[in-house]
């Protein structure tokens, strides 16, 4: 039987990077049930890096992420896995107050941020009709789009340079501790020994939670729609910003002579391989036309992904209090790439050495704001 110090469940964003920290340190297997990792909601990622998205604990370790990705070891990736993007939140004339506090909360994170009069709004992003901004916006000059692909790479890279193995078509069936280790029961038979699990299992995590006899955190996965459809013709949309309305009900992304869409719809689903819904398409080609100029003719591709939130849409991060040996990297909602180098390291750092790292408490995120305690422990 192979036995490691940590099994690692899941082979998305969250374990890869937990892998690429855990593995210089420890003996680190990857358990991934897909023939291929990153399949479910990593690969299906609007792809944008945004300091200003998400809770302030999310948003302060977006901000750590950040370091890393614009400043990635040697060898990470062979090209830049962040490029200037920028992003418009974007209201009408009755939100300009909202938009404003917004504004300001943000920037005392990200000193960028700023309110723009609508001229400003309507001249950075022209294809949004007037009263769609005519509360102004949120602009975030250092949102960046993300190479998802390159980011998953490269810590999946560096984890196993440095030890770790990937095991795919490998779902985990039973878990069983004895002995102080666990035995992990896989679904072709095999067994695996280790000292501890990382749940990484995304829309799985409370489901492997299960397996292990530990109390769910209440995760809800929830279905995300996303499309793509051409470009105007002759409009030149490659220095456009994305804009996401205010009240999140739409977005849209320039990408290389197209727009990247979506209703932003947040459906609770079962855990499973997410399919687009017909009617959730509609809803955001209605809502898109209706605030921009753009007239939706015919979509090129679409698609679904699982993000999983608990009720404060906070990570869950940390051993479980009644379980010995289980810790939990779960929660990533929307913000699993975003998030997915600095979540790694700090994962890392709780489970082996017991505290966060010194940089990102100055950033103002907390143990107890992550722990699985405050969903298990009641």
């Amino acid at each position: 039987m192979q036995e490691f110090d940590f099994a690692i469940v899941g082979a998305g964003i969250a374990g890869v990077s937990a892998a690429y920290h855990f593995a210089p340190r420890a003996r680190v297997i990857i358990l991934e049930r897909e023939h291929v990792p990153a399949y479910h909601t990593t690969g299906r990622s609007a792809a944008l890096h945004s300091e200003t998205y998400g809770s302030a604990e999310i948003r302060a370790i977006t901000v750590a992420t950040g370091r890393f990705y614009r400043n990635p070891p040697p060898g990470f990736a062979e090209r830049p896995v962040l490029t200037p993007r920028g992003a418009l939140i974007a209201g009408r004339a009755e939100q300009q107050p909202a938009l404003q506090k917004a504004a300001a909360e943000y920037a005392s994170l990200v000193p960028s941020v700023r309110w723009l009069e609508p001229p400003e709004v309507l001249a950075r992003q022209p294809l949004l009709k007037p009263e769609a901004a005519g509360g102004g916006a949120v602009f975030e000059p250092e949102a960046d789009d993300m190479d998802v692909a390159a980011i998953h790479a490269g810590f999946l890279r560096g984890a196993r340079a440095a030890g770790a193995v990937l095991r795919l078509n490998a779902e985990v069936a039973a878990l069983d501790r004895k002995n102080g280790r666990w035995e992990i029961r896989l679904g072709d038979g095999e067994t695996i020994a280790a000292a501890n699990i990382v749940n990484t299992s995304g829309a799985w995590a409370d489901v492997v939670g299960g397996l292990a006899g530990a109390r769910p955190v209440g995760l809800v996965p929830k279905r995300r729609t996303a499309f793509t459809f051409d470009a105007p013709a002759g409009v030149a949309i490659e220095k456009m910003p994305m804009v996401i309305d205010f009240d999140e009900s739409w977005y849209i992304k320039p990408e290389v002579g197209q727009f990247l869409a979506s209703p932003a719809d947040e459906t609770p689903s079962p855990p499973c391989d997410a399919q687009p819904d017909e009617m959730d398409i509609a809803i955001a080609v209605d809502r898109i036309e209706t605030a921009t100029t753009l007239q939706i003719r015919r979509l090129k591709n679409k698609w679904a992904g699982l993000r999983s939130f608990v009720s404060d849409k906070n990570l869950v991060v940390g051993y479980d209090g009644s379980v010995p040996g289980f810790f939990w990297l779960a929660g990533q909602g929307g913000y699993g790439i975003q998030t997915g180098a600095a979540a790694g390291r700090l994962a890392a750092s709780l489970a082996l050495d017991g505290k966060l790292p010194a940089d990102i408490v100055e950033l103002g995120v907390t143990e107890a704001a992550l722990s699985p305690g405050r969903f298990t422990q009641r």
